[in-house]
């Protein structure tokens, strides 16, 4: 039985271009401390550019939530998760995680604005980082992968107390946008490995 070459690279546990990845990790978390020092300088308050949940004219914010943040202090709790779980999650290669990313920031974000606070704005990546977290946790079990199942096991035990984070009742902390987020990462991680599994043409499964 031959498997699509994706296939294999789908098993990988870090990434196939760790320099590449380094960068582009570093880059996005670089871009987030940009635009709150930008939102720090400037008279008005980025930070309203968020997502306000069940209006039509706060929608938009699902684009930009994930790269504002409600101070230094939140920017810093996401920056070593952020930088970790988007590294690991280029173990297939940056045009994957370009989809995962993809999936988690528009369905976490979509998620946020239905079942959100209505009296408030929801800002921050810690939705991207639940949901690459998710992610990488289910991915192995997917995938069948030993490797990947071990970085699992790792991750869990280093980062369970982020699990706190889905739970309601902590002030100022949107559990919805860490819920829909690791939904996401589910999703994705589902989604991309239905499409590792796909056989190359002209072979059959045995």
């Amino acid at each position: 039985m031959n498997r699509a070459p994706e296939t294999a690279a789908a098993k990988r546990v870090l990434p196939p271009k760790p320099v590449a990845a380094a960068i582009v990790a570093l880059s996005f978390t670089l871009l987030l401390y940009l635009v709150e020092l930008v939102d720090v300088i400037l008279p008005g308050d980025l930070d309203q550019g968020g997502i306000h949940s069940r209006a039509l004219s706060g929608l938009d914010g699902v684009l930009f939530a994930p790269v504002l943040h409600a101070g230094w202090s939140h920017l810093f709790a996401n920056t070593v998760p952020v930088l970790v779980f988007s590294f690991l999650a280029m173990a297939a290669g940056i045009g994957r995680f370009a989809l995962v990313t993809a999936i988690i920031w528009v369905v976490s974000g979509l998620g946020v604005w239905l079942v959100g606070p209505s009296d408030g704005v929801t800002v921050g990546a810690s939705g991207l980082a639940f949901g690459w977290l998710a992610y990488l946790l289910v991915r192995g079990l997917f995938n069948r992968a030993a490797g990947q199942i071990l970085v699992a096991v790792v991750l869990l035990g280093v980062w369970s107390g982020m699990l706190a984070g889905l739970l309601p009742g902590n002030p100022g902390v949107s559990w919805q946008g860490h819920v829909f987020g690791a939904l996401a990462g589910v999703l994705a991680a589902w989604l991309t490995t239905r499409r590792s599994r796909k056989t190359v043409p002209g072979n059959l499964e045995g």
